[in-house]
């Protein structure tokens, strides 16, 4: 049987593949379907190891940035001018190079413009520099490529179509390859494809046979072939082509034999491939997508404010336009210097033009470059940080885009890839429980324990060598060797695991290495078991077609493998039936609790304390595993073994007839013990994750790993908790996940719709399909939502991405999305944010991220320190320079109402211009670069800090129009005031009197100094660089303003400022002025302050005054909120409570629960009562099933090196 299924795997291309299955259940769906027939009509003809080739293929140096040489500019003017401001200032340039219509000349706003537009483009540059430097390193690996004879080790960017390639363990693909022969049997190799599709096994692959004998070069210069095969696609898991090998026919290649760019070769010492597909070609490349240009939510909102500050732009421009016709009309008597035709429609239009272009600056045009400097510094200094610097991978964060640094501080919903970023993808063996006694108990210590056995001795020295291995109980081995009926169970266990699996051994020939044999497996699961028994004394140590042999404590025990009765995901259980040394037939089994369970024999003992025993390691968020064996009577053996022959040919139904013939002799078993394995979580992600969700975050786990694996890492990283209802959706059909939805949403009730129930959902692939349809998408937001915690298992790198795009749409929410592998690039690119583990070798995801850190723990400072801290300081800034321009250039306006409308301006013209780019340019930086609401050390102990900026307080439509009308006011005070000062125009002792520049330069020099003391009204953390942005504002306006003033005749320019400063700053009206206008001006703000910080505290300003008076917040914040009834106290009671809660006074579990719940606690989904702890990573139904692998090895046989 299994041979004919190999035998048309390797004759079609296209039977019995991982890939059909995987899109069986799902997985495989979501890809794009679509089939375009000029497509399929294309194919690729090359020839193998020639120089020659039908047409020019695509080269394979690959790029990820945002622009080329070629594309900058067009990309670049079409990201700056999707911003108003931009292409309002840009019009305004138009209009100043209009002949006697601009008030201030023809190059006041050009100059800023292309400063602006300069500095942006060179803030670009740096940052794709970045990505282009990241993809350099992937582009400048070596690869051994066989030319001329010979194997050279060249660049990837070296690799032509066409090229054989020798890969070598531990290597990734270059490109994407067809395998031709590999160091194992049978031309079969191991890859691990958690890079593309988050599965945790290996999978294998096995070229055809007619190039699986070629191990040498010698026998490699003598190839020659042509491959024939389709177009490139996106479609990963679909590949169709022929080999043609020099006059033979030729052979079938399907998805089996190739080998995509992105997998890893694993435990397989090489392999020869030929590359079919380069660079952008690859399967890997056609599904990420460019770079998006994403723009922030604050970004969205000033862009916004600034159209709403146009229009008022043009409405007092029109106004003034209009007031300057009706004054010309009732003054013409006056007037008589006026021309006749100063009026009409014609001049009607110039003059609404004058005026745009003198009121143009209420639009802040600093605004523009002070953003892309300060988002800039701040990458920097995200990039800076050594709290996310991490020495083991010598990877610091970085920020590959500064545009979304404030959306950090806003994020509502996380959706996280699960390997590699939430586990490390290496199985630990922690604990087991062997005839009803626990082992490996993290509470029983060994100190105080001798070691009377030498294999205990070597096994605990070598603890730490093997990152499979976190076992450390010398009870079970002593237990073991004093021959009770313990150590008779200890000895079956340990037998199980070491027998029991499709490992395969190999002699390590690396020197200097403690044991001679290191293994090979598909699963990592079984790998770990067997390493575990091997440190235990069961040492695994070869394989041959018929056999296994271990080496029990120093004696060699060679069992004949009879059967193999394959694992399955509905299955949940593997078999091997052997002959023991002793002669008795045995069935040895592992698998889930409940099916071996029900297989027990009534006489089986250590049920009651195993059961217990695996409920304890389900909620510690372990893998178990039960071992139970029986011996079988020979006849009946022989009786059944051809039952199970028979089932093995049947035409029809072959799987379930054979499935069937294994219920058979899959019975009366007895119980041993059970193992308790730890898939290994990244450093920090349980307190990470609980802090995310204190912060009121939501997080969404988006995997390709199976359902079981997926839930055990929910409850290992605390996203899932036992107090929680587990909601399953495991659906094939549209009819059937529209309505198991809907009857869970009429089990949480619809009051409790879309609030946070203490709920978890899990849901597959193959359900996740049709969730998605039109017609049940909203229903099944509706669940998700309502629901605690979200884990999508088995789904596409589509899927990953419609499901962010689905929350993106129908939520009001900011999104991030974080993953390590290629298969995450999808859903990094559809989220507002997107956050690439950069840690592992796989650069893929973090090449394509916005921010790129080396552990998911460091995203708790990402968010919850400089998040939090750039929401806060963009704020201000971006509030603090709309301000002052208002209250600078509004006063020209004002200033129209006195001059007739006359179109004349108060201030010098390149002092207008100036305004923001030297005298008022410091307080927006000081601002946005070193404001912060609280340490970093409080915002990290307190995530409920983060809802401040989570919610958009500080920066809204409110916030802005509030501060519009107070600068509206401001504007008016400081234009008012020091004309009424000025009424009589005498302002000397002697008589003397100034013109309208005299009046400009008070009313300029007010502004200034009213400005810089509202910046520091607004800081809340003063530096150095706040003193110096402050004072040295108002001390650099000075200076110049008496230097400026004596330009002229020295140099051509400013001939009307000469002598101001001498006659402003010998008035004694200025003098006064400047003591008591700007603090009449902020007096209403400073007292709001005041009065605010006194009488309504916020919950930052309560951890603001305790840091200031070096206080723990905690507990002085809980007292004066104690009897409080106010949302503020029920967030510091969030916030501090569990802290303070004194043992004995409540449980552990109440001490964590919610202060309230919107979901009925008796309440238990009938989908999913409890939790199993079983979880097993196994390939099913590959090119090559566990049978004909275990038969094809023989480890006592040397392999080919392929030199």
């Amino acid at each position: 049987m299994g041979k004919d299924k190999n035998a048309s795997s390797v004759l079609s291309g296209t039977s019995f593949r991982m890939e059909d299955m995987n899109a069986k259940d799902g997985y495989g769906e979501a890809e794009d379907s679509s089939t375009d027939s000029s497509h399929m009509a294309e194919r690729r003809v090359l020839y193998v190891r020639s120089d020659f080739q039908e047409k020019k293929f695509c080269g394979n140096k690959i790029s990820t940035g945002k622009y080329n040489f070629l594309t900058f500019l067009p990309r670049f003017l079409f990201e700056q001018f999707r911003r108003a401001a931009n292409i309002f200032f840009l019009i305004i340039v138009i209009l100043q190079q209009i002949p006697d219509v601009s008030p201030t000349g023809r190059f006041t706003t050009i100059v800023p413009l292309t400063f602006i537009l300069l500095v942006a483009a060179i803030k670009e540059i740096v940052e794709d520099y970045k990505r282009h430097r990241a993809d350099d390193n992937v582009n400048n690996r070596k690869i051994l490529i066989f030319r001329d004879g010979e194997w050279r080790a060249m660049k990837w960017t070296k690799v032509v179509v066409g090229d054989v390639v020798k890969v070598i363990n531990g290597q990734f693909f270059p490109a994407d390859l067809i395998l031709m022969s590999s160091s194992e049997p049978q031309a079969m190799c191991y890859i691990e494809t958690a890079n593309l599709d988050g599965e945790t096994n290996l999978k294998i692959r096995q070229g055809v046979q007619q190039t699986g004998n070629i191990t040498t070069s010698e026998e490699l210069n003598n190839f020659n072939g042509k491959v024939e095969c389709e177009a490139p696609n996106r479609h990963l898991y679909e590949f169709n082509g022929n080999l043609q090998i020099e006059n033979e026919r030729p052979i079938a290649i399907g998805g089996d034999q190739i080998l995509l760019r992105g997998a890893m070769l694993r435990n397989t010492q090489w392999v020869f491939g030929i590359v079919v597909y380069t660079g952008h070609d690859t399967k890997l490349m056609m599904n990420a997508n460019r770079a998006p240009l994403k723009m922030s939510n604050v970004d969205k909102t000033t862009n916004m404010q600034i159209w709403f500050l146009m229009i008022i732009l043009i409405v007092i421009s029109l106004t003034s336009a209009i007031g300057s016709e009706i004054w010309k009309k009732t003054s013409k008597i006056e007037s008589w210097y006026l021309p006749d035709d100063a009026h009409g429609a014609r001049h009607f239009f110039m003059e609404l033009l004058t005026f745009i272009i003198l009121y143009n600056n209420l639009v802040p045009i600093s605004l523009l470059v002070t953003l892309e400097v300060v988002k800039f510094i701040q990458a920097i200094f995200i990039n800076s940080d050594i709290e996310m610097y991490d020495p083991e991978s010598n990877t610091p964060a970085m920020a590959r885009t500064s545009n979304l640094n404030e959306e950090l501080g806003q994020i509502k919903y996380i959706f996280s890839d699960k390997t590699g970023t939430l586990t490390r993808n290496v199985m630990l063996f922690r604990k087991c429980t062997v005839a009803g006694v626990k082992y490996g108990d993290n509470n029983k210590g060994t100190s105080d324990m001798d070691y009377s056995d030498d294999i205990v001795d070597e096994s605990r020295e070598e603890e730490n060598e093997d990152s499979q291995f976190a076992f450390n109980d010398p009870e079970l081995l002593k237990n073991l060797h004093n021959g009770k009926q313990s150590g008779t169970a200890i000895r079956h266990f340990l037998t199980l695991m070491s027998v029991c699996h499709t490992v395969v051994p190999e002699k390590d020939r690396r020197p200097n290495t403690p044991s001679g044999v290191q293994y090979q497996s598909s699963s990592p699961d079984e790998s770990a078991l067997v390493k575990a028994a091997q440190k235990l004394g069961f040492e695994f140590t070869e394989r041959t077609p018929q056999t296994v042999t271990v080496d029990v404590l120093g004696t060699k025990e060679t069992y004949d493998v009879l059967n193999v009765l394959e694992f399955t995901s509905t299955r949940k259980r593997m078999s091997v039936i052997v002959r023991t040394p002793n002669g008795k037939i045995r069935l040895m089994c592992k698998g889930a609790d409940n099916v071996i369970y029900e297989r027990l024999a009534k006489d089986s003992e250590y049920t009651d304390s195993t059961t217990k025993h695996l409920e304890e390691y389900a909620c510690e968020g372990l893998r178990t595993l039960c071992f139970a064996y029986t011996d079988l009577d020979p006849t009946e053996y022989e009786e059944w073994k051809e039952t199970c022959y028979q089932a093995s040919i049947a035409i029809n139904d072959r799987e379930q007839r054979l499935e069937e013939a294994y219920e058979l002799i899959e019975k009366k078993l007895h119980l041993v013990g059970a193992s308790a394995i730890e898939d290994k979580l990244q450093e920090g992600v349980p307190d990470t994750i609980s802090k995310l969700s204190k912060a009121e975050i939501k997080i969404w786990v988006l995997t390709g790993d199976k359902q079981e694996t997926a839930i055990n890492i929910g409850y290992s990283c605390h996203l899932l908790t036992d107090s929680m209802s587990l909601v399953i959706l495991d659906k094939n059909g549209l009819d059937a996940t529209r309505q198991t939805i809907r009857s869970e949403l009429a089990n949480i009730g619809t009051d409790n719709i879309r609030k946070e129930n203490n709920i978890g959902l899990v849901v597959s692939g193959s359900t996740l399909k049709h969730a998605l349809a039109c017609d049940t998408q909203s229903d099944f937001l509706d669940l998700a939502l309502s629901c605690k915690a979200v884990i999508c298992c088995r789904v596409s790198p589509m899927q990953k991405a419609e499901v962010v795009e689905l929350v993106k749409k129908h939520c009001e929410a900011i999104t991030l999305a974080i993953g390590d592998g290629a298969n995450d690039v999808s859903m990094i690119q559809a989220a507002h944010v997107g956050v690439g583990i950069s840690g592992q070798e796989g650069l893929q995801a973090a090449n394509s991220s916005d921010y790129s850190i080396a552990q998911f723990r460091f995203l708790k400072r990402l968010l919850l320190v400089h998040g939090a801290w750039n929401y806060n300081r963009l704020a201000k800034c971006i509030l603090f320079s709309f301000y002052k321009n208002i209250c600078l250039y509004l006063i020209e306006f004002w200033f129209a109402f006195v001059n007739g409308f006359s179109g004349q301006i108060l201030f010098e013209r390149w002092t207008i211009a100036l305004y923001n780019v030297f005298f008022t340019a410091l307080p927006p930086f000081s601002l946005g670069l070193f404001e912060r609401t609280c340490s970093s050390t409080s915002m990290m102990k307190h995530p409920a800090l983060y809802s401040i900026s989570q919610r958009a307080v500080k920066y809204n439509a409110r916030v802005f129009w509030t501060m519009f009308l107070n600068s509206v006011i401001h504007s008016l005070l400081l234009f008012f005031l020091p004309l009424l000062m000025l009424t009589q125009d005498i302002a000397f002792i002697k008589g003397w009197t100034g013109g309208y520049l005299f009046l400009g330069n008070f009313v300029y020099t007010y502004v200034v100094i009213t400005v810089s003391l509202k910046a520091a009204l607004e800081s809340n953390t003063w530096t150095v660089f706040t003193h110096v942005a402050i004072w040295g504002s108002i001390l650099f306006w000075f200076v110049f303003f008496g230097v400026y003033s004596h330009f002229y005749p020295v140099f051509p320019i400013a001939s009307e400022m000469l002598g101001q400063a001498d006659m402003v700053l010998s008035c004694p009206l200025f003098w006064i002025g400047l003591l008591l206008l700007p603090l009449t001006v902020l007096m209403r703000d400073l007292l709001w302050k005041v009065l605010r910080r006194t009488l309504r505290k916020t919950i930052v300003e309560e951890v603001q005054e305790l840091e200031r008076k070096h206080f723990n917040p905690r507990m002085n914040i809980l007292e004066q909120a104690r009897y409080s009834l106010t949302e503020k106290a029920h967030l510091l009671r969030n916030m501090f409570g569990t802290h303070l809660r004194r043992e004995g006074s409540q449980s552990s579990a109440e001490s964590h629960e919610l202060p309230s719940t919107s979901r009925d606690d008796r309440y238990i989904s009938p989908q999913h009562s409890h939790h199993h702890g079983f979880a097993f990573s196994q390939e099913e139904r590959g090119v090559v099933t566990q049978s004909q692998l275990i038969r094809s090895y023989d480890s006592t046989a040397d392999k080919p090196l392929g030199k």
